[in-house]
């Protein structure tokens, strides 16, 4: 685990080929058809000397729920394992990842109702939550209207209030980060040298095209893939409403940003050991196979 551009892919894939395993990504976007520059998707050559899965799933018109990553996620850990593979999760998306190993549910959602929600003035919603669940801003942010509709939704749908569901062991669970599966979690401390290797990444994508692919899946990006770092602040661009060096600016601050979400989360998480950071490869390789042994972990 780890943020973007803390090299974890290259890790990633050394282990998995180094124990026969096979790699499930846990990248929010990379699930997407063709959104491959700006995703940093592994080549074609990686993907073929290890087995890769959540890669190219999903049409960028369509989306792709945490819940549906999920279920194809389990799917594709529980195949690996009857083939006797090791499976390597590799990724920096941190909801994704703990919906895999981490006993996470996602209620059922109601566009009907949600739509209807979503039209209440904020404090009326947030005063229709709590008088079915006094409890509920110990669980849910009241301060943020997104939550708390979505609190009301999940209340519509299955009944149950936020206060109940956070009395389920399952609940309990999730914020003990108790795994429902053995697993040994390293992350790759990206190191003082993060923001300039973002800005040097990015230069190197729109080197490699990025901006033409931007341009070219713009007519069918759905409202997901379009919120993809890099993709949405090109967007712009491609329509010409700013120039080019602005749309690389938002591009590469919003990396940056992005990359300050993903050590927090990652950084919650008591499981992850970090490896610090090396600027050789080879030296983080080796650093990651040692602290594996060190954990016990065995192919």
């Amino acid at each position: 685990m780890g943020p973007t551009a803390s090299g974890k892919s290259d890790v990633g894939l050394e282990i998995a080929a180094r124990s026969g395993g096979e790699i499930v990504s846990v990248d929010s976007m990379q699930v997407y058809r063709g959104m491959d520059i700006g995703t940093a998707k592994p080549s074609p050559t990686d993907r073929k000397r290890v087995p890769h899965h959540l890669i190219d799933i999903v049409d960028p018109a369509e989306a792709f729920s945490v819940a549906e990553f999920q279920e194809a996620g389990r799917r594709a850990i529980t195949d690996i394992e009857g083939r006797g593979a090791a499976v390597v999760i590799v990724g920096g998306s941190g909801l994704h990842f703990r919906s895999l190993v981490d006993p996470l549910a996602f209620p059922p959602s109601d566009p009907e109702i949600r739509a209807e929600l979503e039209s209440l003035v904020p404090e009326d919603a947030v005063a229709m939550l709590v008088a079915a669940d006094p409890g509920a801003g110990d669980v849910v942010d009241l301060a943020n209207p997104r939550r708390v509709v979505r609190a009301l939704e999940i209340l519509r749908v299955t009944g149950r209030t936020p206060s109940e569901r956070r009395r389920e062991p399952d609940a309990a669970d999730v914020r003990e980060y108790r795994s429902r599966i053995p697993l040994t979690v390293v992350g790759l401390d990206p190191g003082a040298g993060l923001p300039h290797r973002i800005e040097g990444r990015f230069d190197h994508m729109l080197a490699d095209g990025l901006f033409d692919e931007v341009r070219d899946l713009a007519p069918r990006l759905g409202v997901t893939a379009s919120q993809a770092v890099g993709y949405k602040q090109l967007l712009p661009v491609v329509r010409g409403e700013q120039d080019l060096e602005k749309g690389r600016r938002h591009g590469i601050d919003a990396t940056r940003a992005l990359a300050g979400r993903q050590r927090t989360f990652f950084g919650r998480d008591p499981r992850v050991r970090w490896v610090e950071w090396h600027d050789e490869g080879a030296v983080r390789l080796e650093r990651t196979l040692t602290l594996l042994e060190e954990l016990g972990w065995t192919s």
